[in-house]
């Protein structure tokens, strides 16, 4: 049996839940507010979000996850996991109670499979995750021209956590992770031309900035709803500035 009580696996098992569009897991950004092993051998976890009105689409996919990794520690009994404080918190209490699953808890609301939602972050996690590793490589090795870049490929990437999330991202999307495998790839991983990289590069640029931003806003939210919260989370990585593209140097 793996070490630690039943709510310190619990915990550590939560860290595998990842805000969709944060892509940060639910445990760093402070969203859960308690986690108890009852003595029936069973857990009941309780998750709050920065707002009332946080799209119910994340937060059932956050809450669906969590019951997920849960049920799925070895000697847990029966998982109940409760969403506290949410204009819909009644909706999907009572959707994962049920076990009724993404659509069967929202019914006609639920335009988009939960795996469709999914993707879509997944997808913008990979973005993000590839212009950092891309801006670790760059200011490692500031010789490598813009017309080169079609050229690198993830075996050149230095070893930091920004190229371990990466390799995180591409398996998550069934992209490759060797060595030889192209660093800049689209979310089918086709590789970029030459000609398209400094568009796609920009945009991948955005993605992560705007993930990086919506992160420190929510966590600002979070304290300020529930003030004894910032306990709960964990420091982030300061980012650093992304590095100039070499052509961009001469404008």
């Amino acid at each position: 049996m793996p070490g630690g009580t039943l709510e310190q696996r619990a915990r550590k098992a939560l860290d595998a839940v990842l805000d969709p569009e944060l892509d940060e897991p639910i445990t760093d950004l402070g969203f859960v507010r308690s986690v108890e092993a009852r003595p029936d051998g069973g857990l009941t976890v309780h998750l709050r979000l920065p707002t009332s009105f946080c799209s119910p689409n994340f937060a059932y996919l956050m809450a669906s996850d969590a019951k997920d990794v849960l049920t799925a520690l070895p000697d847990a009994g029966p998982v109940t996991v409760l969403l506290d404080d949410h204009h819909d918190s009644d909706l999907i209490n009572r959707g994962l109670a049920a076990d009724a699953g993404y659509r069967g808890t929202f019914g006609a609301e639920a335009e988009e499979s939960l795996e469709e939602l999914r993707l879509v972050f997944r997808r913008k996690a990979h973005a993000a995750a590839m212009e950092r590793a891309l801006t670790a490589l760059l200011r490692q090795d500031r010789s490598r021209t813009e017309e080169r870049l079609h050229e690198v490929v993830l075996g050149d990437l230095p070893d930091t956590a920004a190229t371990r999330a990466l390799l995180r991202r591409r398996a998550a999307l069934g992209l490759g992770t060797s060595p030889a495998d192209p660093l800049l790839v689209d979310d089918d991983g086709r590789p970029f031309t030459p000609e398209e990289i400094p568009l796609r590069v920009r945009f991948a640029r955005a993605v992560r900035i705007s993930i990086d931003g919506n992160a420190h806003f929510c966590r600002g939210l979070l304290r300020t709803r529930y003030p004894q919260s910032a306990s709960d989370q964990s420091p982030r990585a300061a980012e650093p500035r992304p590095a100039v593209l070499p052509r961009e140097k001469a404008s």
